[in-house]
């Protein structure tokens, strides 16, 4: 018996709402083993951001291939990388793929509004980054950064900013709509092969802290899961070797509907007095 392993690689989030903290979670949720390597430490809570403390790159180099040395990893999310230095260098490791299919979500701003990441940084996300991604999960205004464009605000711009952020190198491109507003919160994964768009009821809370976080790190769990098991579902539009088969969309829909538990729930929590979090154990802690 073995099981299947995913790894974190972001910052820390003091209260625990966002960051490799939501990223554990999640990953404990969804039956898969958690490892994390640590790229910045913050001073946060529900209400914002006050400071951002980077783990110089070469040692965040120096965890990942420790952690690699060792372990055998299914499927890797990054998150909040911080500096231009370390985006490179963990970009550099993951090249041959030693922790499975990645799962990039470009952190740029946090709930709060608070800016994470230098222009610098944004500039080799683009460059280095997104050609090692097998899966880029950008919100509006990430997908915007990226591009040097304006956000989108309908559905079919998120459409053609998603086909531009593919032409960049990941394999596969999901562009969040939740920024659009509306009754329904709409997603669009774009691929070689077409796009899918996947929906839900809007959740109308407070309680959105780490979102981006837990969405991704729940479909790195997933695929670390499926990989582990050997079925990576059927069907699969482009993709980097080490991702197997894997039908990112059925993925997608599993995860949004993890998400959507999670966040309908958040505000049972009571933790802070700004953005709190969504509750990642719903399910267990209810039962």
């Amino acid at each position: 018996m073995s099981a299947a392993v995913a790894l974190t690689v972001a910052g820390s989030d003091p209260s625990g709402g966002a960051g490799i903290q939501a990223d554990l979670k999640t990953f404990s949720a969804l039956g898969a083993y958690g490892t994390a390597v640590l790229t910045a430490l913050t001073a946060q809570n529900t209400r914002g951001v006050t400071g951002v403390h980077p783990v110089p790159a070469e040692f965040v180099g120096e965890q990942l291939r420790t952690l690699f040395a060792d372990v055998t990893v299914h499927a890797t999310k990054l998150g909040m990388l911080g500096t231009a230095e370390v985006v490179r260098e963990v970009a550099a490791v993951l090249a041959d793929r030693p922790g499975g299919p990645v799962v990039c979500d470009p952190v740029m701003v946090a709930t709060s509004g608070d800016r994470l990441i230098s222009q610098e940084a944004v500039d080799a996300v683009r460059t280095a980054l997104l050609p090692v991604s097998d899966l880029v999960t950008p919100n509006a205004p990430e997908a915007a950064a990226l591009l040097d464009v304006a956000p989108a605000t309908r559905v079919d711009e998120l459409v053609e900013q998603g086909r531009a952020l593919l032409a960049l190198g990941p394999a596969v491109v999901l562009v969040k709509g939740g920024h659009l507003g509306g009754d329904e919160s709409v997603d669009v994964l774009v691929t070689g092969g077409g796009v899918v768009e996947t929906r839900r009821p809007r959740v109308t809370t407070t309680s959105t802290h780490g979102t981006g976080c837990t969405l991704s790190s729940a479909l790195a769990a997933l695929a670390a899961r499926r990989l582990h098991d050997g079925d990576g579902g059927h069907g699969r539009d482009g993709g980097h070797a080490g991702d197997g088969c894997l039908d990112w969309a059925l993925l997608v829909e599993q995860a949004r509907d993890y998400l959507q538990e999670a966040l309908a729930a958040g505000g049972a929590l009571g933790v802070g007095a700004g953005h709190g979090p969504v509750h990642h154990f719903a399910r267990w802690w209810s039962a």
